[in-house]
């Protein structure tokens, strides 16, 4: 089984080839420019591929409701030329097969579900913490929809209290986002996150945003296994300071083994699939499309 995926994000698009196995067979990264630009190259990729069906996972908002006439539409993301465009529309008029659509930490989260981190579980979250903060969700064994799609990359948190950054957040400037995605990060300390490695106060600013959206997650949705990745997740000096935040916030009232210190490292991990968990998440939609 020859199945297509693609990882569509706000930098790059991640195109691949994979099986049922989760085995990538074929990958190549097109860098986010215009759709026109963008979807050619990804179209031109997948030509003569001989696939039987593909998954996307893209970065958003996206409209998932397959009654409505904007479905498979990148809404109302900040991303220049990405607006209201026809993701999925524009992919099918070209690669005619079947086509299962989600957003990007969805789709990463199935995959760590399926082959990764979360294998075994029924349940999960993903967050991706880079150039913006998206967090996919499964619960039960299903993917998390609604009334659109999470957002958790947007909940408010407290400042920290010696932080005075607006926020860079274009829609709420102080959310999660807002506050410790890449970059937010750069604006506050006028330097890439991987030329701040060394200052303790930087990844102690992160560690407190980042660990109070954890527990809000662990409160409202009590997954199985957080999986956090993106760029700015590897520095990995960040793990052990949202571990202890995290047991330090939730202070023994959520009481469950994995919640400890001797077991927490193996709660709050990073991705099993490293930097093919998207891609393979998408090749886990397209899987269910020949089930």
């Amino acid at each position: 089984m020859r199945l297509g995926a693609i990882e569509a994000g706000g930098t790059k698009f991640i195109c691949g080839i994979g099986d049922e196995n989760g085995v990538v067979f074929e990958r190549i990264s097109i860098p986010t420019t215009t759709p026109e630009e963008t979807i050619g190259q990804v179209v031109g990729f997948f030509r003569d591929k001989e696939i039987s069906a593909m998954g996307i996972g893209s970065f958003g908002p996206v409209d998932l409701d397959k009654n409505s006439e904007t479905y498979g539409y990148i809404t109302s993301t900040p991303k220049p030329h990405w607006a209201q465009y026809d993701l999925v529309g524009e992919i099918q008029k070209h690669i005619h097969v079947p086509v299962a659509f989600d957003t990007d930490v969805n789709a990463a989260a199935f995959g760590e579900l399926e082959w990764g981190a979360a294998k075994g579980l029924d349940s999960c979250i993903y967050m991706t913490v880079g150039t913006g903060i998206g967090v996919g969700a499964i619960t039960e064994s299903r993917l998390l929809h609604g009334l659109t799609h999470p957002e958790m990359g947007h909940i408010l948190v407290r400042r920290h209290p010696e932080d005075h950054f607006e926020g860079s957040c274009p829609y709420h400037k102080d959310c999660l986002e807002g506050m410790a995605a890449g970059p937010a990060l750069e604006k506050r300390w006028g330097q890439k996150g991987i030329e701040l490695a060394g200052n303790e106060k930087v990844w102690e600013y992160q560690a407190h945003y980042l660990s109070q959206a954890l527990v809000n997650y662990i409160l409202i949705l009590s997954p199985k296994k957080m999986v956090l990745g993106g760029g700015v997740m590897k520095q990995e000096q960040l793990f052990p300071l949202i571990r202890k935040k995290v047991l330090d916030t939730l202070n023994g009232y959520v009481q469950h083994p994995q919640l400890t210190e001797e077991n927490i490292q193996d709660f709050i991990v990073p991705p099993g699939l490293g930097d093919n968990a998207g891609l393979c998440g998408a090749i886990a939609l397209a899987k269910t499309l020949q089930q």
